[in-house]
């Protein structure tokens, strides 16, 4: 027998809708760590973090609702240099100390090919929460994220899932979503930090239909993205 489904949740105020573009997208999924590959639509967590660049204060949170598709899934390939390990703080206290302790870049090169997506737009919908320490109304930081939208205002530069992949933002159009329809499939809804940086994921069954992908509000935790690829490959 199965559970009955969640109810719907009920906002107060209408849902806020922007749009945001750029030549190309990456929303990497975590359980392929080899070759970086994107979903081939944004994930909650990646449409929330182009919101927090817009407008973030600490007294709210983000939660997505909606994500249209307004342009057509076209995928390509690139190759990068990239370097295998990163500079850690134990690195620069011995760098400190000793002049002639150097990260040789050539030495930890290697090449990484990234799959991905080009010439994207997308128009998200979501709601702001107050937090437990908030004060004031919701209505004001919607008000605040309107304006910084109209003026093209942002508190960093929005990226489409990785950070060399910048984002153009406006307010929403009344374009139609692109006629996709995508089978249900596992994505990333959310990481969670603990206190003392542990992550936590949370993932949940997403579908297509007409262009449209209806976020649910929490994800369910189904281990590491190492775990994910386990049961992934045991069910093979």
């Amino acid at each position: 027998m199965t559970d009955p489904p969640a109810p719907p949740v009920i906002f107060p105020h209408p849902d806020l809708v922007f749009e945001v573009s750029g030549p190309f997208a990456c929303w990497t999924r975590p359980d392929l760590k080899v070759e970086r590959v994107s979903y081939p639509v944004p994930t909650p967590s990646g449409a929330r973090g182009v919101v927090e660049a817009v407008f973030w204060k600490p007294e709210v949170s983000v939660v997505i609702r909606r994500i249209e598709v307004l342009r057509p899934v076209c995928w390509t390939r690139i190759t990068r240099n990239e370097v295998t390990n990163i500079i850690t703080d134990d690195w620069l206290a011995k760098a400190r100390t000793d002049p002639a302790h150097r990260f040789d870049a050539a030495e930890e090169r290697d090449q990484r090919s990234t799959l991905l997506l080009r010439d994207v737009r997308y128009r998200i919908h979501f709601q702001y929460v107050m937090r437990p320490h908030g004060s004031g109304p919701a209505a004001k930081y919607r008000d605040q994220f309107r304006r910084r939208v109209e003026r093209g205002a942002c508190y960093q530069q929005p990226f489409l899932g990785t950070r060399e992949f910048s984002a153009a933002f406006g307010p929403a159009t009344d374009d139609k979503a692109e006629a996709l329809d995508l089978d249900p499939f596992v994505m990333l809804h959310s990481i969670d930090y603990g206190d003392r940086g542990q992550e936590t994921y949370s993932w949940f069954a997403a579908e297509v239909r007409s262009g449209i992908l209806d976020v649910p509000p929490k994800g369910i935790e189904l281990g590491t993205p190492s775990h994910r690829r386990s049961m992934s490959q045991a069910g093979a």
